[in-house]
């Protein structure tokens, strides 16, 4: 059924219920916002040591997700950068957003393998993603 929220009832005031649900939402997912096809993928691309040739590649494969994923992507995208024009007040720098994103945007199809370590790639895209949102999504 079609649940109409109210977004004027007062539950819906503390950001961080609005941003646990929006996590929430995107974690279950039946596939993350970056599909598992893709993941390693973008883990390889961030690895990359040449700075131009890794912007080329996070941005193709950016473009090559399925148009759902790539619109979702930008719209997602171009908030949390505004999110993060506001860090001296909310406290949300890049770091800070791709700590909180990165793992619940992009997340390998198994949970086996170093956690620790696809965590740290994990947030390397985002930040990348957020640094650089002008170049891989041009309008």
């Amino acid at each position: 059924p079609d649940e109409q929220l109210d977004l004027d009832d007062g539950r819906w005031e503390d950001i961080h219920v609005v941003t646990g649900a929006l996590k929430l939402f995107l974690r279950e997912l039946p596939e993350p916002l970056v599909p598992f096809s893709h993941f390693d993928k973008f883990i390889a691309a961030i690895k990359i040591r040449d700075l131009s040739l890794r912007g080329h590649c996070i941005r193709d494969l950016v473009l090559s997700l399925p148009p759902a994923h790539h619109d979702t992507m930008k719209v997602l995208f171009r908030h949390l950068c505004r999110v993060v024009e506001h860090k001296e007040e909310n406290r949300m720098s890049v770091q800070s957003v791709a700590i909180v994103f990165g793992p619940t945007l992009l997340r390998p199809a198994s949970e086996e393998g170093n956690m620790a370590m696809h965590m740290v790639f994990q947030n390397q895209v985002v930040e990348h993603i957020l640094n650089h949102y002008g170049y891989i999504f041009p309008d």
